[in-house]
């Protein structure tokens, strides 16, 4: 059985946590910010983490799980 690859795009999009958690940067921060409240671009500018539904397939990608 060959090694299993880590999805490129994968690996430069997630982090895993310590504990086992995958971290995300926020959507929509790239361009178009002039249209965008500073209320609205300060709260995107911190990482979050991915929601349950998504998590299990990210962590396969990274070959994590």
């Amino acid at each position: 059985m060959p090694k299993m690859k880590t999805h490129s795009s994968a690996k430069k999009r997630f982090k895993v946590t310590g504990s086992g958690k995958v971290k995300r940067f926020q959507a929509n921060t790239s361009h178009l910010m002039r249209n965008k409240s500073k209320r609205a671009k300060l709260a995107h500018r911190d990482s979050t983490l991915v929601c349950d539904a998504e998590e299990k397939r990210v962590l396969r990608m990274l070959c994590k799980a």
